[in-house]
């Protein structure tokens, strides 16, 4: 897991430093608002396929949770394709969705199902997809090391924290349980246009999209990380592979969802015992451009059960052997359209059941 740590840890020295303008070529970083990325290979290593002569470009934006997949995939892919240029953006999952219904890429990563209001732009610009659910992730919720007395947040705590009416009232630790100390809260989240935002407000507050304004907010992970790092007082919450590279700097707070303390862990989020906080994560394909061959094998390179292991080094859990076949199939069938229209609220819902019913 090495390897792709470093990259994920190179794209916050970025990030700290683009403001002088300088680049460190040394790094694989990612782009924002969908330009190109710099490719570095990657040691971990899939189950490349022979080096193969197709070639052409392979455009891919979207959310940040899910980029850490799509470019060890990418760097795993292009070893064995030196004729295929793949390229990530990180603009979030709603930025992702826009480019992705107006034509303007071909694949879009996600860390949510696709909105209905998504669903129509598509239409309207005679888009089809194909929905793939590529991943498990469990959303950590991360402290200041120097944190010591929120080692469990029951999930009533954290709405307490994030609800709506606690804008401007609730801004101290103390308020939300009485044995915390008299210490400033200060929160750090996923911008609005993200998924994990969508998500998020929806498992804690119970209504997708709606919580407090008054909080630091970022469709870069690694500004939520550098926040909350530097303030003792701080709270934030992001995927759990950028927990895993950022261990040395933050530490995770066990959630109680009614079952008792839980962390998340590759085990736990897993086994769905981290709740109400795990979930899946998606590619959504263009059903026109799986028609070109570098994007079909792309994405059959993405599926593959042999490439499972660079999905665990980038700190996310692998889709169980059924899941995954019966992603497979649905891609190979290019079946269109969402498994999630019309299932209201996707919090706890089971991807088996669903991809089973089709």
């Amino acid at each position: 897991m090495a390897t792709l740590k470093v990259s994920l840890k190179c794209r916050t020295v970025v990030s700290s430093i683009v403001a002088g303008a300088l680049t460190l070529s040394a790094c694989s970083t990612a782009p924002q608002g969908g330009g190109e990325n710099t490719q570095t290979p990657a040691s971990g290593g899939g189950a490349a396929p022979p080096t193969s002569n197709i070639s052409g470009k392979v455009l891919i934006d979207g959310s940040s949770t899910v980029f850490p997949i799509s470019e060890a995939m990418a760097e795993e892919f292009m070893k064995a394709n030196p004729g295929v240029r793949v390229t990530v953006g990180v603009s979030g999952t709603g930025g992702g969705f826009k480019k992705f219904c107006a034509g303007e890429t071909d694949i879009s990563n996600a860390s949510r199902p696709i909105k209905p209001s998504e669903v129509e732009l598509c239409g309207k610009n005679q888009i089809e997809y194909v929905e793939l659910p590529v991943a498990f992730d469990g959303l950590s919720v991360v402290l200041n090391p120097k944190n010591t007395w929120a080692a469990c947040l029951k999930v009533d705590e954290l709405k307490k924290m994030w609800e709506p009416a606690a804008q401007g009232q609730i801004n101290n630790w103390s308020q939300i349980r009485p044995d915390f100390p008299d210490r400033p809260l200060r929160l750090y989240g996923a911008g609005t246009d993200s998924g994990t935002y969508d998500y998020f407000t929806e498992a804690i507050n119970g209504k997708e999209g709606e919580s407090r304004g008054d909080f630091t907010a970022s469709e870069d992970d690694n500004v939520i990380v550098q926040g909350v790092a530097a303030d003792e007082g701080g709270l934030g919450f992001f995927g759990f592979a950028y927990y895993e590279a950022n261990q040395d700097k933050l530490k995770v707070a066990e959630i109680d969802g009614g079952n008792g303390c839980v962390a998340p862990t590759l085990q736990t989020i897993s086994d769905g015992t981290y709740q109400p906080l795990s979930r899946p994560i998606f590619v959504y394909v263009k059903k026109d451009a799986i028609n070109r061959p570098e994007v079909k094998a792309f994405i059959e390179f993405n599926l593959a059960d042999a490439n499972k292991n660079l999905i665990t080094e980038v700190g996310y859990v692998p889709l169980p052997t059924d899941v995954n076949m019966a992603v497979q199939n649905r891609f190979k069938s290019g079946k269109v359209g969402s498994i999630f229209e019309g299932k209201g609220s996707t919090v706890g819902v089971k991807l088996v059941d669903l991809l089973n019913k089709e």
